[in-house]
């Protein structure tokens, strides 16, 4: 009997047998989240793109009309074109959440960064104020910052943002405790590097991916704090067309016009989950590397 013995492989012809490929899976939801929020931000760049309509200018001809192609989003009781008014009402609502989101990721990153790199009694002094903040609820401490700043677009806006700093704040000392452990960082202090070169070159490039991966999700929560309180009462008085006040302004004719808000609270639930998609993308992004 003869045995047939394999003949053993060469490193170099092993090494040069062709890797499998990758199978490319399109991410569709990610592509439609994208296109949702970038048209959302020409609403708000430019809105007179969208649409050659007054958004406050009334037509008593057109009252309560339903969908069509002359009006998509129909019409509210003075005969204004709804989706006008949700085309212009972007530029109100995005301002207002661009700068909630600005307010919260300067402020909660550099408290963050302060108290995982410094330590001692100012992390234990900021992080039992992020304690304090995340104990109350968003929309409660939102309210009670308005009520104190004054009722307003912009007021609201830094509510918003003062109530998500603590969001951000302990991401980012997360981040920079874990960055500050690693081996480059105790490589670069025992070369005698100084502190200040050491936070700006290797702690806060490196700290920076899970916070940056908050902002969409910040973003969205933001829209929908911010149409919440305009709901309520507290944002921009009418006939401004903030997106929670078109939602509000529906609310007693839903029977016989449910348009009025339908259309406005679908264009902010596609502007929410569209920034949830996103940040999960970035957030995935982030865990490979």
């Amino acid at each position: 009997m003869t045995l047939h013995l394999d003949k053993p492989v060469a490193p170099e012809a092993e090494a040069a047998k062709p890797l499998p490929r990758r199978r490319f899976r399109p991410q569709f939801g990610l592509i439609l989240a994208v296109l949702v929020v970038a048209t959302a931000v020409a609403f708000c760049v430019v809105p007179g793109l969208f649409t050659h309509l007054d958004p406050n200018v009334p037509d008593t001809g057109s009252i309560l009309v339903g969908p069509s192609t002359e009006h998509p989003f129909g019409t509210d009781r003075l005969g204004r074109d709804i989706y006008t008014r949700t085309v212009y009402g972007a530029v109100i609502t995005l301002t207002a959440t661009l700068l909630a989101v600005s307010i919260a990721f300067f402020a909660g990153t550099a408290l963050g960064l302060l108290a995982g790199f410094v330590r001692g009694p100012l992390d234990l002094v900021i992080m039992r104020v992020v304690d304090v903040l995340l104990s109350v609820p968003g929309l409660l401490l939102t309210m009670v910052v308005v009520a104190a700043l004054g009722y307003g677009t912009t007021n609201i806006a830094i509510a918003v943002g003062v109530s998500a700093v603590a969001n951000f704040a302990r991401v980012m000392r997360a981040e920079v405790l874990k960055v500050s452990s690693s081996d480059y960082v105790e490589a670069a202090a025992g070369i005698g590097t100084p502190r200040l070169a050491i936070l700006v070159r290797h702690v806060l490039p490196n700290s920076l991916g899970s916070v940056v991966a908050l902002v969409p999700l910040q973003f969205g929560a933001a829209i929908l704090a911010i149409a919440a309180l305009g709901f309520l009462g507290f944002g921009a008085p009418p006939p401004q067309p903030e997106w929670g006040v078109l939602v509000a302004e529906g609310r007693d004719l839903l029977a016989v016009a449910p348009w009025i808000s339908l259309f406005p609270g679908a264009v902010i639930l596609a502007a929410v989950l569209a920034s949830n998609r996103i940040s999960r993308a970035l957030q995935a992004e982030e865990g490979i590397r």
